[in-house]
């Protein structure tokens, strides 16, 4: 299967995916988002790939939707279209078959947040910046973020982190409990290595099984989230706040929200 905006590469039972538009900060367009669900929906069947790595290339992870794209007069952004595969990509990505690590360098932000958050294990180099940053235009967190949020740190903390929008280091995002592991600057991707090694090292089978398991029980939730994650997200787009939020983060200026 070939692609244009991601790269996945096998190797025996591993397999790493690369997010790569390096010149737009691996931020996903229609494009990529089409790409990431064929990817994960063909990575369902891949019964010899135990131990997936999802990184970015370039100097980011990913610097989440692609803004400028949403706002291209040539090219309008179906948004109903957009929810609707990335209600593909996630539930694909949440079923895969395999240990998935995610290995963050740089920024992960927004939709890049969610796409680590719903790895088995995130790594994030010390220096890296982190943020499920929808708020800062008005929107909610898509790609499952909710689902996410609430996994790792509680409803309550998902709540209030979310409104936040901080930006957070890797120490402070392992202290609440969003990331795993935090790695030396410019050793991210060879603790990521590390951590595949010692999986394939172990009784793996035994592994993903659990995963199913927990995976399979908590998919009912994660479906309702994406709906209503697709319907919220349709409407906050149609709002005041997030018009004044994307013309803000364009023209460099801090955003005066009404609240409507």
């Amino acid at each position: 299967m070939e692609f244009s905006t991601i790269k996945l590469e096998k190797l025996e039972r591993r397999a790493t995916l690369t997010l790569n538009r390096p010149a737009a900060m691996n931020a996903m367009d229609t494009v990529m988002m089409e790409e990431l669900a064929q990817c994960f929906e063909a990575l369902q069947h891949e019964a010899d790939i135990q131990v997936l790595v999802i990184r970015g290339e370039g100097k980011v992870f990913s610097a989440g939707g692609d803004i400028k794209a949403m706002v291209d007069p040539n090219q309008p952004m179906d948004i109903d279209a957009a929810m609707q595969c990335l209600t593909r990509i996630v539930k694909a990505y949440y079923q895969l078959p395999m240990i998935v690590i995610a290995a963050v360098h740089g920024a992960s932000a927004g939709l890049g947040f969610s796409l680590a958050l719903g790895a088995d294990i995130v790594v994030a180099c010390e220096n890296s910046k982190l943020a499920m940053n929808f708020i800062g235009i008005g929107l909610i967190p898509d790609g499952g973020g909710h689902f996410f949020m609430k996994e790792r740190v509680g409803n309550v903390k998902a709540k209030q982190m979310i409104w936040e929008g901080k930006v957070l280091t890797a120490t402070e995002a392992q202290e609440v409990g969003l990331i795993d592991y935090v790695a030396p600057d410019g050793t991210v991707f060879a603790v990521a290595d590390q951590l595949v090694g010692k999986m394939l090292a172990s009784p793996i089978a035994s592994m993903i099984t659990t995963k199913q398991i927990l995976h399979t029980q908590n998919l009912p939730m994660l479906e309702n989230i994406l709906a209503m994650e697709a319907a919220g997200q349709s409407a906050m787009r149609k709002t005041t706040d997030h018009l004044e939020g994307i013309k803000a983060f364009i023209e460099k200026r801090t955003p005066v929200f009404a609240g409507k």
